[in-house]
């Protein structure tokens, strides 16, 4: 089974408040934002609705807190150990696969950053916005990086890296756990189809 390391606060309250992120996002990603309740969150959580209100002050917070939670993940899981990875070829590799995994896995905060950002306030929204967009960044650089290589094929490396994102994400829109398909054939499946697709066949002899 592929694992995911987690971010997880030293303190037992830190400790609760990530179960609780992550319980919340399997919700709402089932539910959606508006129809998931704090009593769904809390009976989730194996809390109380007025104990959850020890860790979380309202909905909206916690939605921001569990993009907040994601991010955190984006850049402890995939940017850091990427940016160690000089060749751009393989650092692209690294992201993808890493990414690839955390979805499969999954770690439902990732997917509900992109499908709830209009539900937060302006000031939470602007600041998970900047976020989001230092990692299509990020990863827009390594294609850019790819193309002076050589090695990138007759694509905008915009648009490419919009394109590995949606298809990375869009992994939680079918995959089942429980189904036919394997985590780590979904995994080998997505890196080849990736790579393949934006890497001009040479630069992978």
């Amino acid at each position: 089974m592929i694992k995911l390391k987690e971010p997880i606060p030293a303190s037992g309250k830190g400790k609760r408040a990530s179960h609780i992120y992550r319980v919340a996002a399997e919700i709402m990603c089932h539910k959606g934002y508006e129809a998931t309740s704090m009593n769904d969150i809390a009976d989730a959580a194996g809390l109380t609705k007025a104990g959850i209100y020890h860790y979380i002050r309202g909905k909206e917070e916690l939605l921001f807190e569990i993009m907040m939670y994601a991010m955190d993940n984006v850049e402890q899981n995939i940017i850091v150990p990427a940016q160690e990875v000089a060749d751009a070829e393989e650092r692209l590799r690294t992201i993808v696969d890493r990414h690839t995994r955390s979805v499969i896995e999954g770690v439902g905060a990732i997917t509900i950053v992109l499908d709830e950002m209009t539900a937060l306030t302006p000031a939470h929204r602007k600041t998970i916005a900047s976020r989001k967009r230092a990692y299509l960044d990020f990863i827009r650089r390594t294609l850019e990086q790819l193309a002076e290589e050589g090695k990138l094929r007759n694509v905008n490396p915009t648009i490419a890296a919009f394109s590995l994102l949606g298809m990375i994400l869009w992994i939680s829109r079918w995959y089942r756990r429980d189904g036919k398909i394997t985590p780590q054939e979904a995994l080998n499946d997505y890196l080849e189809i990736a790579m393949n697709g934006v890497l001009k066949m040479e630069a992978q002899a």
